[in-house]
């Protein structure tokens, strides 16, 4: 954990949490990616269950609904041997008041080895770790991060276009309130991916070019000749006031279609980080077609990506820490 190896590449993570992938060193993304490839191999069906976090707890604290990530990380831990338990907000105490400082020292008290957080605030799981005393992994807070879904994606990427070094990538949709969007863009970009972003006005950041990363406001321009077009949720729970005239007239100008796609390069992937809003940001035919969409293979790689961050964390982070 941590050592470097005679190429001078690091062997390990060097963190004692995964807060967002802002920060992190190439080495560092490709050890969680390589992890979770072997991971992704691995059929539990038709091997020995793994022992490797047997005698560990995790935690999945989770603040907002979820149900891939949740799932994903409770099949993950469970993979691994770990004892697992979700507290949902629906199920806790701090329907009645508590603090989320009150929630982190109860929890803190149990003494978990893993505490895996979803939260509606941004921050709040970065302030959370520094009230615990195991390892904290990220699962969303707020327009922040989201940097399992980051990892997963370049995951589903890596092992379908051999990597991702020089690929041109198109973001595309609401990156404004998208924690996946600023997860990809720091991964992707420190992958040296060539990265876009699109959106209309009213759905992009300010000043995104500092974060390495091309805007475009059309379309079709957006998706000239990319590689990858990642479709993202349109966060209508995050938004006070009219970003967008309507669905239909947002989907016409920026929901993905055949049309649109055909302007991609002929080999062109799609992507959803998901829930999809069919209809509002992709076409049905599209989201289906199994020759170019790879959202179900992002489901999948879910699973041994979340693997893979916790074994990281737990057993290899506890020999660092």
């Amino acid at each position: 954990m941590g050592e470097r190896s005679a190429s001078g590449r690091s062997t390990g993570y060097s963190h004692r949490h995964l807060l967002g992938i802002e920060g992190l060193q190439r080495s560092e993304i490709e050890f969680l990616l390589d992890l979770a490839d072997g991971y992704a191999g691995r059929d539990p069906r038709a091997h020995e269950p793994l022992e490797l976090l047997k005698g560990y707890s995790v935690i999945n604290l989770f603040f907002e609904n979820s149900t891939r990530t949740l799932t994903s990380f409770e099949l993950a831990a469970k993979r691994l041997g770990a004892e697992v338990i979700n507290m949902t907000v629906g199920s806790s105490s701090v329907r009645k008041g508590e603090t989320l400082m009150d929630t982190a020292l109860t929890l803190n008290a149990m003494r978990p080895d893993a505490l895996v957080v979803r939260h509606q605030e941004s921050g709040a799981v970065k302030l959370l770790s520094e009230k615990v005393d195991c390892a904290v992994i990220n699962a969303g807070d707020g327009s922040h991060e989201h940097p399992t879904q980051a990892l997963l994606d370049a995951l589903t990427i890596r092992r379908r276009k051999g990597g991702l070094e020089g690929l041109v990538v198109a973001i595309c949709g609401d990156i404004l309130h998208s924690r996946v969007a600023r997860s990809n863009i720091h991964l992707l970009t420190t992958m040296g991916a060539d990265v876009r972003v699109v959106a209309p006005p009213t759905l992009m950041p300010s000043r995104i070019e500092q974060f390495g990363v091309a805007p475009y406001y059309d379309m079709r321009a957006g998706l000239a000749g990319v590689d990858i077009v990642m479709m993202l949720r349109l966060q209508m729970e995050r938004m006070q006031g009219a970003y967008v005239p309507s669905v239909r007239e947002y989907f016409h100008f920026y929901g993905l279609d055949r049309d649109k796609l055909a302007l991609a390069k002929p080999d062109a992937l799609v992507m959803h980080p998901g829930p999809m809003n069919r209809g509002v940001e992709i076409d049905s035919e599209v989201a289906d077609d199994l020759t170019r969409s790879l959202i179900r293979q992002q489901v999948e790689m879910g699973v041994a990506v979340r693997m893979a961050c916790l074994d990281a964390l737990v057993r290899h982070g506890r020999n660092e820490f």
